[in-house]
């Protein structure tokens, strides 16, 4: 992604990494590969999810008990629509979810947990924010993780500015 460089045609010297910065990257990119295994492998293990369907039924469980629009829910996973739409056939076919026309305007979809999802969600949140804790909090002291946090969304800040999320 190198542009041209201020008031030149031709593009800009890459700003190459040093070695710090390598070893962090990589640090990121395989700490960034990583979880989403472990926390995959955890949850099909405890109860037969994979990670994207129990972000899904975990924000399903937050919603009102009507339930969420379909769009609704992609926007709050930050998800495009046709992954979640995807997505809620395969969770509709094991049982875990519901979808009908949207009961305000009919043109989009209500999606609800149902009883099996409501006891997968259930049966896999201990597993997981076990997981979750060991992985990232335990290892940190509350000022690392204040940092953390703060570091994270500077970072997301910035390549949603760039336009490269």
């Amino acid at each position: 992604m190198s542009g041209p460089c201020e008031g030149d045609a031709e593009p800009c010297e890459p700003r190459w990494l040093s070695i710090e910065e390598q070893h962090l990257w990589l640090e990121l990119r395989e700490f960034a590969s990583g979880l989403p295994r472990a926390i995959d492998r955890q949850l099909s293990q405890d109860s037969g999810v994979s990670g994207v369907e129990y972000a899904v039924l975990a924000a399903v469980s937050e919603a009102p008990p009507d339930g969420v629009r379909s769009g609704d829910l992609a926007a709050l996973l930050e998800w495009e629509k046709s992954r979640v739409s995807h997505l809620l056939r395969r969770m509709e076919c094991k049982g875990l979810v519901t979808r009908c026309a949207a009961s305000d305007d009919g043109r989009g979809q209500d999606i609800s947990l149902t009883g099996a999802g409501w006891d997968t969600v259930r049966a896999a949140a201990p597993g997981h924010v076990t997981l979750v804790r060991e992985a990232i909090f335990d290892p940190l002291t509350p000022e690392e993780l204040a940092q953390l946090r703060v570091s994270l969304q500077k970072i997301r800040t910035a390549a949603v500015e760039k336009g490269l999320w």
